[in-house]
């Protein structure tokens, strides 16, 4: 079997916890791999070895990795290094899989469609979430017509991050500084992605406005004062991140998107994916389905007894890439969305496919966060650019 050869950049959380699962996939070839850090790049190239029994050329320098030109460049670094990774790769004709995260400018975003048809090289955003089992029901049930016509959906990242904030000078994560400094809807294309493929955006639909509102900054420097061993210095900084970030954006064809980012409060981990229709809706928390044909009005005072029918609907209405998952045995993290989207890439890679996540979708929705932080400060509603024009 033909394999795509790649070279890995960024080996923090992401991209350590990705490697053991690349090096197994069929269609992958890790020729090399890099970070800043030395002792990182020691430790991923002995996880390929250990599993391919071949070890990767090593780097800590970028650009020298992108002078062996492998056929394709994995980016995991930190968010503020994805596009100037990515152009300088697009630019020397290497194709490109970015991990994700929101953009720091709106320029970057046109500018990485500029890079991207100036060179012709291949880019795709690397979201599993749009590869999740209930999100791709959800598609599927739309597509059959069951949801009737959307109207509204919500999303969310709505994770404790608050140790992986706070102990980021100790791990050397890039949080840390973002949290520091920023302050906006700073992850938006877990929630955003599959959303925005339902109501078919950048094709026959479009975002044309977003408003966010952010809380005030007192989950950190709680957490922080409650123990020692985080930097006492955190303790009363003042950090620009809110706890809570709501975004709304508007679409063209009527419909209003909720956006929630939570990650800096106690918290279960949900991304709050919910999708409702003139004929029915689906919700995370709960995971439940609400169909007009299948419930009535009055089933709402013991609604929690149908919590988790979701998984009802999975018999007929699991989507085809899932049943066939399934069937060949899921593999992956995150619940298997990790090997679908590295696997879709690869795949489209090696037989000349488009990929599924356009160049203007990776645009759309890493705009949300330069948008977020305009609106946020400005205390104002602002105009989202049509990236297709």
């Amino acid at each position: 079997m033909k394999k795509l050869n790649v070279a890995v950049i960024g080996l923090g959380s992401r991209g350590s916890f990705m490697l053991p699962l690349l090096s197994i996939m069929e269609n992958y070839n890790i020729v090399s791999v890099c970070d800043k850090y030395a002792d990182r790049v020691d430790a991923g190239a002995a996880a390929v070895e250990k599993e391919t029994g071949k070890a990767p050329a090593k780097f800590t320098d970028w650009e020298k990795c992108l002078d062996e030109k492998p056929e394709a460049v994995l980016i995991m670094t930190g968010w503020e290094d994805h596009l100037p990774v990515a152009f300088e790769a697009m630019r020397r004709g290497i194709a490109v899989g970015c991990e994700v995260g929101g953009a720091y400018s709106v320029q970057d975003c046109f500018d990485l469609i500029r890079v991207q048809k100036e060179t012709g090289t291949p880019f795709m955003l690397l979201e599993n979430c749009c590869y999740g089992r209930y999100e791709m029901l959800v598609m599927n049930m739309i597509s059959l017509g069951l949801f009737g016509e959307i109207i509204s959906c919500e999303g969310g990242y709505r994770h404790d991050l608050r140790t992986e904030v706070l102990y980021g000078r100790e791990n050397r994560h890039y949080r840390l500084e973002n949290y520091k400094h920023r302050n906006c809807e700073n992850y938006p294309t877990h929630d955003l992605g599959p959303i925005a493929q339902i109501l078919d955006i950048n094709k026959s639909n479009r975002f044309t406005a977003l408003t966010s509102f952010a809380t005030k900054s007192a989950g950190l420097n709680d957490y922080a004062r409650l123990h020692d061993n985080v930097d006492k210095e955190l303790d009363d900084y003042k950090f620009e991140q809110g706890d809570v970030i709501k975004t709304i954006i508007e679409c063209k064809n009527g419909q209003l998107v909720t956006l929630t980012l939570d990650t800096t409060l106690p918290r279960p981990y949900s991304r709050n994916f919910t999708v409702q229709g003139t004929r029915g809706m689906y919700c995370e928390d709960g995971n439940y389905i609400y169909l007009d044909r299948d419930h009535n009005e009055f089933m709402h005072f013991e609604w929690s007894k149908h919590w988790n029918n979701a998984e009802e609907y999975l018999k007929e209405y699991d989507h085809p890439v899932w049943k066939k998952f399934v069937a060949d045995g899921v593999k992956g993290g995150h619940g298997g969305m990790d090997y679908l989207v590295y696997n879709e890439f690869a795949e489209c890679m090696l037989n000349g496919k488009p990929f599924p996540i356009t160049i203007y979708d990776a645009a759309a929705w890493m705009a949300v966060t330069p948008l977020s932080a305009t609106s946020i400060k400005e205390r104002r509603t602002v105009e989202f650019p049509d990236f297709t024009k």
